[in-house]
């Protein structure tokens, strides 16, 4: 795609009355190589993008059209962005046979949507990847490349049968946990409401052991976002392949629970493993007070429509939440490219140039300024070429590091299946 071809994109885009290309269609500075042809040239490939329960099945959860989500394919078309893991989550919720099931058939939506998306609504534009090879192969293509990851290992309750389920449905990776603790690890932010204590396992359960071996053996990848320091060591450790961190960020520039200290990343690295950088503003700047009016918006709106306070998907939904956020933003302002780029640069140089990648979180809370959607793409790219860094080094960010770490995680299953 050259700088003309961008031009016109950005072009109707305004005139057509959408407004999230402005940022994306300025000039590069004078003297740096041109960050839209490399842009164009590498692959680009986001770890995290969250969808909505409804996502397909109502108009406004429709990604072949323009909508108010984050991520569609009409954005993704204008950002550049090639591909993304669209994410089965599931919230943690209080572990009874029952709410298995219902995770269960929570996640089981989840699945049938993203297929609907690549197999039945949209498979002219965008196409389901299974392996590292299946990415190239839809990207060179020209179409965008869906694939599967799965937020909260939560759903498979307790029955590890599931794990290879998943896979064959199309999951490639799993966070252990999300926010409360699981039958499989210790999260990094417990859930005072499931009655969970700071450490419910010491990290990893026996059955969580059981679960990151059949990981293993299928060829998931194992995600450590979200678990507890000591959960996250014994899984990269334990692990007979390298993991990865799908949305986490630099615990020295931003002390949250979330994010990955020096040792961490060390440890991620040395393992052969990837941290996926998010652009989610709480994860790479700590501001006590955003935080603060953030969780009473999310109170606020949770009691008045009788819901759980930590129900993200369905307060996000609500005619209050975009006003609310608004207000919020405009008080405390986002962190912006610049400062995510920040994360980048510490992260390579503890971890090294092969063993980092970014994220977005988008609809699922990620948005800053600068990248607030897709189609705001090349900001990264534009940020990464001002810092420095070479085309090689882009390609190994924005995808090639998570690709590899996928294809020896693909090795490694193959050995394991034929022992």
């Amino acid at each position: 795609m050259t700088n003309e071809t961008i031009y016109k994109i950005c072009k109707l885009i305004i005139l057509s009355g959408g407004i999230f290309a402005i940022a994306a269609c300025g000039n590069d500075q004078e003297g740096v190589p041109d960050s839209a042809a490399i842009h164009d040239r590498v692959l680009t490939l986001d770890s995290h993008v969250d969808i909505s329960p409804d996502y397909t099945f109502l108009p406004e959860f429709d990604p072949g059209k323009m909508t108010d989500m984050k991520v569609d394919l009409p954005k993704m078309k204008a950002g550049g962005l090639d591909g993304a893991f669209f994410i089965v989550y599931v919230g943690q919720t209080a572990r009874t046979e029952e709410n298995y099931g219902l995770a269960k058939q929570d996640a089981l939506r989840k699945f049938a949507a993203i297929h609907r998306m690549a197999d039945t609504l949209y498979p002219d534009q965008i196409s389901l990847a299974y392996g590292p090879d299946d990415v190239r192969r839809i990207y060179k293509g020209g179409r965008k490349v869906a694939i599967i990851g799965i937020e909260n290992g939560y759903v498979i309750g307790k029955d590890i049968s599931l794990v290879e389920d998943y896979y064959n449905r199309g999951a490639r990776y799993m966070t252990l946990a999300h926010n409360g603790h699981n039958d499989i690890c210790d999260s990094a932010q417990p859930k005072k409401e499931l009655g969970d204590v700071l450490a419910e396992h010491g990290g990893v359960s026996d059955f969580g052991r059981q679960v990151i071996g059949e990981m293993n053996r299928v060829g998931m990848m194992v995600d450590i976002s979200h678990v507890s320091a000591d959960c996250m060591i014994q899984a990269v450790n334990m692990s007979k392949a390298p993991a990865i961190a799908s949305h986490s960020g630099v615990r020295a520039l931003a002390d949250h629970p979330r994010n990955l200290t020096d040792d961490q990343l060390r440890l991620l690295a040395k393992k052969g493993g990837v941290i996926q950088l998010v652009a989610y503003t709480g994860f790479i700047k700590v501001d006590p007070a955003r935080s603060a009016a953030f969780e009473d918006l999310m109170a606020e709106i949770a009691d008045r429509h009788g819901l759980s306070k930590s129900d993200f998907e369905n307060i996000s939904k609500t005619p209050e939440w975009a006003q609310g956020m608004a207000d919020i933003n405009a008080k405390f302002p986002l962190a912006n490219v610049n400062d995510f780029i920040d994360q980048v640069d510490y992260a390579v140089k503890i971890a090294g140039i092969d063993h980092v990648g970014i994220s977005s979180d988008f609809d699922g809370g990620g948005g800053i300024t600068g990248w607030n959607d897709a189609s705001e793409s090349l900001n990264i790219t534009r940020e990464l070429v001002n810092r420095g860094y070479s085309e090689q080094d882009i390609a190994k960010i924005w995808g090639g590091n998570l690709l590899r770490v996928w294809t020896e995680v693909d090795r490694v299953a193959a050995e394991l299946r034929a022992e």
